[in-house]
């Protein structure tokens, strides 16, 4: 049980992240979250729900955010912003330019 808390504190904090509303009482997908956890404590060894079913989905929408936001740092970083010198393009891919022997 202690750690469906952590993976739903964990969902939790990246759909604040990734959300405009900063607050659980005015976003709905948080509501929605903890309403479904809710609902899977209590119902899952009446009902013969999978039991690990609300731990296997959240691990999945975590890892999608997760993944989400790692693309838009990754776009973000190698995006075209048109030309570059030649300087830049060294330093976006790890090399080093040869110095000027003056």
């Amino acid at each position: 049980m202690n750690n469906n808390i952590k993976i739903i504190r964990s969902l939790a904090q990246e759909l604040r992240r990734v959300s405009q509303n900063k607050s659980i009482k005015e976003n709905a997908m948080l509501q929605y979250i903890m309403e479904q956890a809710h609902a899977h404590k209590e119902t899952s060894q009446i009902l013969c729900k999978a039991r690990e079913e609300l731990k296997n989905l959240a691990e999945m929408y975590l890892c999608y955010l997760k993944s989400q936001q790692a693309c838009k740092e990754i776009h973000k970083q190698y995006s075209g912003k048109g030309e570059r010198s030649i300087k830049e393009t060294a330093d976006l891919v790890g090399f080093k330019l040869p110095h000027d022997p003056k």
